[in-house]
């Protein structure tokens, strides 16, 4: 729901001490400042976005912000490109994003291969350009009986820009230079030249409106941060193990204006992104002997004959448009918006090869494309009533949800295989084989929900808030959600908080239906292997039901202290989830086999599904010190100290499938130890981040130090002494800025000042097991700050 809308229009608000912003999160009450909330808010200026060497938001973001991470995964196909961000550990999809305070839609990205992240679909915060942002605000609580689906760890609001007038412009470059060590050895390396420009302008609309226009472009080349390959001479880097390539260009624009004097405007504002983006599967080497084998490369030995790297080509479109209406009626305030977003995934294999088809292969391909829209529309009525000598903030509002979900097919050659091709060879393009016409789907649902939030403070002191939401999907059905908060002030400088909710997450369309296979040769039939809707008849023949809603409980409780210029808020939450939706493990075997057969399954030998039935625990304590203070002689000093200590415990997951054949029954293991350890221990348990912002007249220097926790990359065997560790690692970053004539800013920083990287990946674990036998990976690809080392950088900067 545009909560955002009916609280406040202006972008930028400050109460009189200058360090307590004005909220529209979490709260539809205006007036609330973040630290009179009943919840923890988070409240990010974009300058401090955009005073980084990074351009992205989510980096950003996560550079910032202890409780949320943004790991830089790689060899793991269309998620190298669209990266999913955590809040407090949890599942991307369990963070509710806003734009203006409307529900943003996702990507049609569904994470499948072994991320953080595995198993969500989640938005693409990287497809609005920083440039475009006034500031984010992070609501660190359960928020789903105030916002709908998915605000069980938070909701993440991005503010646009405002701007009646006014403009600014910069390009920005940097570049990794970096000393490598891996276990193989040492090397550096100089890559990952990124440029990026940007700017914005403000216009007047009549003589209050406003329209701000705002764009980007981003060029980054990739970075290679694998091991020497041992598997054939002479042993060299040969996997681009690193981020992915990307050219990408993006335009946002935000407006408003009057109808008339009685205070009623129009608003709309929206969004487009082109991304192109290439990212490296795991190199193939041609005439490897055992374990290095591989017929596939050998069979197109006459196009690759030193072996090849095939390239996941991404091309993302990203569209979103919001319009509304809002004003007042007898005192009621009144939003009435639609909103419509569309995110489009094409997908093309290149530098690659069919191997079926040996020398006469092509070698790029076009494997098909995923699409996902939302339609919202919604009203929201809030207004503001005497109680006794304090006030009563009375609001409610109805919303009507359309989503959409396809997946069109590649071309034939791309999930093809040619008639009497070998067993061994594997089909279609490799690294990425297309979708096939079997797994095109068309789905599409519908829900509508209504919502009363009240907020009360019967005295100055005593603020106490109740919200309940009732929601109807067309698939699953009816889900109600509530939610209690108090605050209490004791005395000007101290106050305590508490909140207590329910909250749910809808399944994704992408997780109810999205299904993705391969051909295989079986006993002389081309038969298929994969992923398959729980619903569809081989998920229900292999124990598949119908998802349900993931729902949660959240408790948290804290205390906030400030004095001048000096804030501290102090947060303990817990959070419940039950229901929790994951990815199962692939049951194949003779039972299985004869069971498909049993149910007249014939094209298929094994397959994998989502699946309920895990629950977790998740405990921890947020802190947040602030303190500014402007000196006579020395500037202007702007102190932050923050962190997150989070711990998750999976104390319920499901267990093994009992799959009963006519020939026979099979226990198989359906979630393993590696899926609960990524769960547990895939993110921080510990985030620390310090920062000093230092100002004098033409002079202004950030410095930040960022520590991170161990954070465990779990093996597929199920031993733990086989598990990787990122280790515990500081991260320090330094700007330093000059302000040449009045409207020319100068800036040269580096990220990872002194280079530091994760754990390097070893060769073997304390009980033997190879780790690194291929070279094709470096560091732990779960690291939460990446593994590219220094990122050195300048920035050039004008403003009118």
């Amino acid at each position: 729901m545009p909560a955002g809308a009916l609280a406040q229009s202006t972008a930028v608000a400050e109460t009189a001490d200058g360090n307590s912003e004005i909220i529209v999160t979490g709260t539809r009450t205006t007036g609330r400042t973040r630290l009179d909330a009943v919840s923890p808010v988070d409240v990010l200026s974009g300058e401090a976005l955009r005073r980084q060497g990074t351009t992205e938001v989510a980096t950003a973001l996560a550079s910032v912000t202890p409780s949320i991470t943004f790991p830089r995964s790689s060899a793991v196909d269309g998620t190298d490109s669209i990266r999913p961000a955590t809040l407090r550990g949890l599942s991307p999809d369990q963070t509710l994003v806003l734009i203006n305070g409307v529900r943003a839609h996702t990507s049609a990205l569904l994470n499948t291969n072994g991320s953080v992240g595995r198993g969500s679909a989640a938005v693409d915060l990287n497809t609005i350009p920083s440039v475009a942002l006034d500031r984010i605000e992070v609501l660190r609580d359960g928020a789903a009986a105030q916002y709908g689906s998915d605000a069980i760890a938070g909701v993440v609001n991005l503010r646009l820009r405002e701007a009646r007038s006014g403009g600014g412009a910069s390009v920005t470059y940097g570049k990794y230079i970096t000393d490598v060590d891996t276990a193989r050895g040492s090397r550096k390396e100089r890559d990952g030249g990124t440029v990026t420009a940007a700017g914005w302008q403000g216009f007047a609309l009549g003589s209050e409106g406003f329209l701000t226009l705002s764009g980007e472009y981003l060029n980054r080349n990739p970075t290679s941060r694998g091991d020497f390959d041992p598997r054939k001479a002479p042993i060299r880097v040969r996997s681009r193990f690193g981020d992915p390539e990307v050219e990408q260009y993006s335009f946002y624009a935000n407006a408003a204006h009057p109808l008339n004097s009685d205070g009623w405007e129009l608003y709309a504002f929206g969004g487009y992104q082109h991304r192109d983006s290439a990212s490296a599967a795991t190199p193939r080497i041609v005439g490897g002997t055992g374990s290095n084998a591989n017929a596939s490369a050998d069979a197109l030995a006459s196009l690759y004959p030193d072996g090849f790297t095939p390239l996941i080509a991404v091309r993302s479109t990203d569209f979103t448009t919001t319009g509304g209406i809002r004003g007042e009626v007898s005192g009621w305030k009144i939003d009435i918006n639609a909103s419509y977003g569309r995110n489009q995934l094409r997908f093309n294999t290149n530098n690659s090869g069919n191997a079926t088809y040996g020398a006469a292969s092509q070698t790029s391909f076009y494997d098909g494309r995923l699409t996902y829209d939302q339609l919202v529309g919604g009203i929201d009525v809030a207004k503001e009533l005497p109680l006794g000598a304090g006030t009563v903030n009375i609001a409610f509002g109805q919303e009507y949800r359309r989503e959409g979900f396809k997946i069109a097919a590649g071309e034939p050659d791309s999930y093809n295989r040619a008639p009497g091709a070998a067993a061994a060879l594997g089909s279609g393009a490799q690294g990425f084989p297309g979708f096939q016409p079997s797994n095109e789907v068309d789905a599409h649902r519908n829900n509508f929900s209504t919502y009363l939030d009240i907020e009360a403070k019967p005295v100055e002191q005593l603020t106490l808030g109740i919200a309940g939401r009732a929601e109807s999907y067309s698939d699953f059905g009816d889900t109600a959600t509530g939610k209690l908060s108090l605050r209490y002030e004791f005395a000007p400088w101290f106050a305590l908080r508490a909140t207590g909710s329910t909250g749910f997450r809808a399944p994704s369309l992408q997780q109810q239906h999205f299904t993705s296979t391969a051909s295989v040769l079986t006993d002389g039939n081309i038969v298929e292997t994969g992923l398959f809707p729980s619903t569809s008849a081989v998920g229900r023949a292999l124990g598949g039901q119908a998802l349900r809603p993931e729902k949660s409980r959240n408790l948290s409780a804290g205390a906030v202290f400030r004095a001048g210029g000096f804030d501290l808020s102090i947060d303990a939450y817990q959070i419940k989830i039950r229901d929790q939706i994951a990815l199962s493990e692939n049951l194949s075997g003779a039972v299985v086999v004869r069971r498909l057969r049993d149910e007249g399954i014939t094209a298929v030998t094994a397959g994998r599904y989502f699946l309920n039935g895990i629950r977790s625990t998740t405990k921890g304590i947020d802190v947040v010190a602030h303190y500014r203070a402007a000196t006579a002689g020395f500037g202007t000093f702007d102190l932050t100290a923050a962190g997150n200590f989070n711990d998750i415990e999976i104390t319920r997951a499901p267990g093994a499938a009992t799959i009963t054949s006519s020939t026979g029954t099979a226990v198989l293991p359906i979630f393993s130890r590696q899926r609960i350890v990524s769960f547990e221990q895939g993110t921080p348990r510990t985030k620390v981040v310090g920062t000093v912002d230092w100002s004098l007249q033409d002079l202004g220097v950030t410095a930040r130090a960022s520590y991170y926790g161990d954070v465990t990359q779990p093996s597929s065997n199920g031993f733990a002494q086989d598990d990787i560790h990122t280790g515990r690692h500081t991260i320090f970053d330094l700007e330093a800025r000059y302000q040449v004539v009045k409207n020319l800013n100068l800036a040269v920083g580096a990220n990872n000042l002194f280079d530091t990287y994760p754990d390097f990946v070893k060769l073997t674990s304390s009980r033997g097991t190879a780790l690194n036998s291929t070279g094709l990976v470096g560091f732990p690809y779960y690291s939460p700050f990446g593994f590219n080392g220094r990122y050195l950088y300048g920035r050039i900067s004008l403003s009118w």
